[in-house]
């Protein structure tokens, strides 16, 4: 097992979901967090532990962040107006790799960060190898024609398990994707609930 994939299994069973809706993720068969101590019976989580878990899971469901980007990310949506876990949902989901991701363009978040940062796609034509690069709306996102063959692109392409959302359009012929809008979080198509009211109280006092 390689070490991207043993990290992506490890977040499932920190959180005891499959987060990503993966069929091979280890809580199908085990509900139970990693360790020797992972099968004790779980105690009532205090209001902290819920708040702190929310955020991780967030956090560990695009490519397990550092927390300095999380937090960095989380400030930005602070200080637009509005509700902020609806901007930290759009400032996440207008990642260039969380994009990428979205359109099958790759099998996994994980994958798809490796895949920008290796200069595999352009923005509106342009290359970008920056997987934090922020999308606008209207911007075209484009698999380098180099790329287009390779195994892990097709093998996403055909994938069942989950489908492109409709703030986005993809053109799988042609390998592209026009960023439509930004998404909030009901248009976001978490295979496990999402609480970013919950990460907005953690930081809020922490």
């Amino acid at each position: 097992m390689t070490k991207r994939t043993s990290a992506k299994h490890k977040i499932d069973r920190r959180m005891g979901e499959n987060i990503w809706g993966r069929p091979k993720s280890p809580i199908n068969k085990r509900e139970y967090g990693p360790g020797q101590h992972g099968q004790r019976r779980k105690n009532k989580m205090s209001d902290f532990g819920t708040q702190l878990r929310a955020k991780q899971k967030l956090k560990g469901y695009y490519g397990d962040l550092t927390e300095k980007q999380f937090r960095k990310i989380y400030g930005e949506a602070e200080r637009v107006r509005g509700d902020t876990g609806e901007m930290l949902i759009g400032l996440l989901e207008r990642r260039l790799d969380a994009v990428v991701y979205r359109a099958k363009f790759v099998p996994t978040v994980f994958a798809a960060r490796q895949f920008v940062n290796h200069g595999h796609v352009t923005v509106n034509g342009q290359r970008v190898n920056i997987a934090s690069y922020r999308v606008k709306e209207g911007d075209i996102i484009e698999v380098r024609q180099k790329s287009k063959q390779m195994a892990l692109v097709l093998e996403a392409v055909a994938l069942a398990e989950r489908d492109v959302p409709d703030y986005i359009e993809v053109d799988h012929n042609k390998m592209t994707a026009k960023f439509v809008r930004t998404p909030g979080l009901g248009d976001v198509p978490y295979p496990v609930q999402m609480e970013p009211n919950l990460v907005v109280e953690y930081y809020a006092k922490n």
